[in-house]
């Protein structure tokens, strides 16, 4: 069938056809033919490799119409076997397409070694962020008398003391042995027949405290000459403990206390 433009009317009308057509086929091609041809749009959702050992992987992917391909850089996780996946990228949950690699870091097969931090004289708090900084655990916690509470005085592997700068390896346990904030037991000092600066000097320099001061009066010592103390000399006390002592009146005063005024 020919077209024949007998008029510029006729002509705009064959022109609007053939463009018409022309957008058709366009349309149809890249809305259409294209999409069907190459699978445009069609994503798959990464799966999470995170834990998937190196024999399982090849399948797991196929599975999934995707591919995986092991990096150079590896790590080294206590929490999986070795060999296992570390990292992946692209991670879990994003969309690709068909076909597309993932790139994984496995599990190393052995850990590697760390320089033992020094945690003694620190507080556990602070070596529970230290150690965990260093890939190690935090392992059993017990305690000691000492006079700070939770004062790391050691630091253990396995039983043993272990000096920082020591090599262990990533992953490894740490015990600590920690202060309870008592203090060790220690004898009482006598600071009786001591004048009171000196017997106030004397339980102040072995970490005890100044208790209540009183006075009694005797007229065979001198003024401020410690009488009684409590507790008493000999006595396990522990770091803190208050002390209380009793002490010769001035002559001018005649106030009497007895020893079951404490």
């Amino acid at each position: 069938m020919k077209l024949k433009a007998n008029s510029l009317k006729d002509l705009f009308i064959h022109l609007s056809i053939i463009i018409g057509i022309g957008l058709i086929i366009v349309l149809t091609f890249f809305y259409i033919y294209l999409p069907v041809s190459t699978h445009h749009g069609e994503s798959i959702t990464v799966p999470q490799l995170e834990g998937v050992h190196l024999n399982e992987l090849d399948e797991f992917l196929l599975e999934r119409d995707l591919r995986f391909e092991v990096t150079e850089d590896s790590g080294y996780s206590a929490e999986y076997p070795a060999l296992t996946v570390l990292n992946q990228d692209p991670k879990a949950g994003k969309k690709v397409k068909e076909n597309r690699k993932i790139y994984v870091s496995l599990n190393a097969t052995s850990p590697p070694n760390v320089k033992m931090p020094k945690l003694v004289d620190g507080s556990l708090k602070n070596a529970q962020m230290v150690l965990e900084s260093y890939g190690l655990l935090l392992g059993e916690i017990s305690y000691e008398p000492h006079e700070f509470q939770n004062a790391v005085l050691k630091q253990k592997l396995d039983g043993e003391i272990i000096e920082a700068g020591a090599d262990v390896a990533k992953g490894s346990s740490i015990d600590l042995v920690v202060g309870n904030g008592n203090g060790r037991p220690f004898a009482m000092p006598d600071v009786v027949d001591n004048n009171q600066e000196e017997a106030e000097f004397i339980i102040v320099g072995s970490g005890l405290q100044i208790g209540k001061v009183r006075t009694r009066v005797d007229d065979e010592k001198a003024a401020g000459i410690v009488l009684q103390q409590y507790p008493e000399a000999g006595t396990s006390v522990r770091t803190g403990t208050n002390v209380d002592i009793w002490v010769v009146a001035p002559k001018n005063k005649d106030e009497i206390l007895t020893p079951g005024e404490i």
